[in-house]
């Protein structure tokens, strides 16, 4: 499922230039019996499969001893708290290797949870097949706060959320279309003006879209 996502664009370049690294373990790899069973039924009842503690507790052991250096080990999961900007600008500056946890089926036996996971996260307030989306979310936006990883550095310091508010709108030829033009001001050539007009932007567009980020 990560094929598309690592092979493409920004994210093959990091990798090909050594700016990070991933590595993959398949839980099935990991299972104890001939059939490589990973979920079985919940103790209680209810619908679903729940992910069985051995084989995820496997995968996480190989996971941790791949390297001696501190790690830390996210599950990405509904019940998380929602990803953020700044979480990602936290982990892009430590020292720590990630380790993710993909979850599938109806959860993960929460005893994993309790004793090798230490922060849950999520992409938001709803409900997708499995992990593995929200990690290549958060695996993206990281490997993106990276130094080197984008042809120009800026680009990571102007976008949406770095200073807590969304991106200024962008423009760019023609300077008409469809009887719109572009700003005069981003035509002017004048820096501190175009700086001023697009810090108002960002802070119009915000307290209209997503004045949460105000509070």
């Amino acid at each position: 499922m990560f094929e598309s996502v690592l092979g493409e664009s920004i994210f093959r370049r990091a990798l090909d230039q050594k700016i990070l690294s991933v590595h993959f373990h398949q839980i099935r790899d990991f299972a104890q019996d001939k059939h490589r069973t990973v979920d079985d039924s919940p103790y209680g009842g209810g619908a679903g499969m729940v992910m069985r503690c051995e084989p995820l507790y496997g995968a996480w052991k190989a996971a941790k001893a791949r390297n001696e250096s501190p790690s830390r080990t996210i599950f990405l999961s509904p019940a998380g708290k929602p990803i953020s900007q700044s979480r990602m600008k936290e982990f892009a500056a430590g020292a720590e290797r990630l380790i993710l946890i993909c979850g599938r089926y109806e959860g993960v036996d929460e005893r994993f949870i309790e004793q090798c996971v230490d922060e849950e996260l999520s992409l938001g307030d709803f409900v997708l097949s499995g992990g593995e989306i929200p990690a290549m979310a958060l695996m993206d936006s990281v490997m993106r706060l990276l130094p080197g990883a984008l042809g120009n550095a800026e680009s990571a310091i102007t976008e949406s959320f770095q200073d807590g508010l969304l991106e200024c709108p962008q423009y760019t030829r023609p300077p008409e279309f469809m009887g719109k033009a572009v700003p005069e001001v981003l035509l002017s050539g004048n820096h501190k003006e175009i700086e001023k007009w697009r810090l108002q932007q960002a802070k119009d567009r915000t307290r209209k879209r997503r004045p949460d980020l105000l509070s």
